[in-house]
């Protein structure tokens, strides 16, 4: 059987699928691995480091020619897909919200297609978790851009000239991404508060150093760990307490996300204009409309003197790191599904219902079949 790894075509993408330990790891288990030339140049992983691990490298119609399954970052176009074997699994982050007509599209052409962004939150998943392994580069990114662009230090210094007061850094979301901004806020030497709908992690928070900012709010958690969308009640109870708190601060990061949903509206025009400035806001979720209405997808904006950033695909910026850990996600995910050199799929997993969007021609996960 043939795996085929694509060199990425969306515009920014610097990630590839498959690293050479990856490849030699697929070979081992009987797989022949075409990987198409130039894939990994993003991240500074060089065609003769995949052709020593045994991939053959060619071009990219003939590395897809009758694979049996494609490994990709982002979802593929439909043309490049064409030379799979009809019912070829594709597993990639496949963005079944944001983009409806491309996903029904590679489904009507027999393609297998996995979500990886849409994994189960259980404990045998997370080593297959790419939401995570991501988006803890995307938060520390985040805090690392958020730094650069501030027009000040992030730690206390003193000196005989006087004290430089330290950086005041305000992360909104106690996700993955969340956490390790925090984490990388207080390396820096900044007084760090957070802030959840969660109530849960409030211990997470505190663990690291950082203040813990609720508003009186119903929890919001989901079964699976994510949070759900607040009612006008709270949303307005929520409000009030961000846009006190916001006066004082100089870094804001914000992570909110809502599965299947626009970003919720965390930082409002006003509220922007109530800050110091010279302050930063990083909008983690500018991809998915913004926790912020005055940021704009990979520009940097400046409001009254508040620099809002949008940047795209944190976790993209990072390749040389974000490859290795997708790669092994990937390798985590189809370790179960092959046994004797061939693919063996239990079809009732709940890794494979949570995460297969399409069989047969037909979209038939439960959010989005018709």
């Amino acid at each position: 059987m043939k795996i085929a790894v694509s060199a990425e075509t969306y515009p920014g993408e610097s990630r590839v699928a498959a690293t050479p330990d990856t490849i030699k790891a697929f070979i081992k288990k009987g797989f022949e691995v075409a990987v198409e030339a130039g894939a990994g140049k993003g991240a500074f992983i060089s065609d003769d480091a995949f052709a020593g691990a045994g991939a053959k490298i060619g071009n990219g119609a003939d590395v897809r020619k009758d694979a049996d399954i494609l490994l990709s970052v982002r979802r593929p176009e439909v043309q490049t897909t064409e030379p799979l074997k009809r019912g070829a699994l594709v597993a990639a982050i496949l963005d079944p919200y944001g983009d409806r007509p491309g996903l029904e599209a590679l489904a009507r052409q027999g393609l297998t297609l996995f979500a990886m962004e849409l994994m189960p939150r259980i404990t045998r998943a997370q080593t297959m978790d790419v939401l995570s392994s991501q988006a803890n580069l995307a938060g520390y990114k985040a805090v690392i851009d958020a730094a650069a662009q501030f027009g000040r230090a992030f730690p206390m210094m003193m000196t005989a000239a006087g004290t430089v007061p330290p950086a005041k850094v305000f992360i909104m979301g106690v996700g993955v991404a969340g956490l390790q901004a925090i984490a990388t806020a207080r390396r820096l030497g900044a007084i760090v508060s957070a802030t959840d709908v969660r109530k849960a992690t409030e211990e997470q928070v505190k663990s690291l150093g950082a203040k813990f900012v609720f508003a009186d709010v119903a929890d919001a958690a989901t079964a699976g760990g994510y949070a759900r969308e607040l009612s006008d009640e709270d949303k307005a109870k929520q409000a009030a307490l961000i846009a006190e708190h916001i006066k004082a601060q100089d870094i804001v990061i914000t992570t909110a996300l809502i599965p299947g949903r626009p970003a919720p509206v965390l930082v409002t025009q006003d509220m922007v204009e109530t800050m110091k400035p010279g302050s930063v806001i990083v909008d983690l979720a500018v991809e998915r409309g913004g926790n912020c209405p005055l940021s704009k997808p990979d520009e940097v904006v400046i409001h009254k003197g508040v620099t809002i950033m949008g940047n795209l695909n944190l976790a993209g910026r990072l390749a040389g790191n974000a490859s290795p850990l997708y790669a092994r996600n990937l390798q985590n995910f189809l370790d179960p599904l092959i046994k004797d050199g061939a693919l063996n799929i239990d079809w009732a997993d709940e890794i494979i219902t949570g995460t297969l969007v399409a069989k047969d021609g037909e979209l038939v996960h439960k959010m989005f079949k018709s």
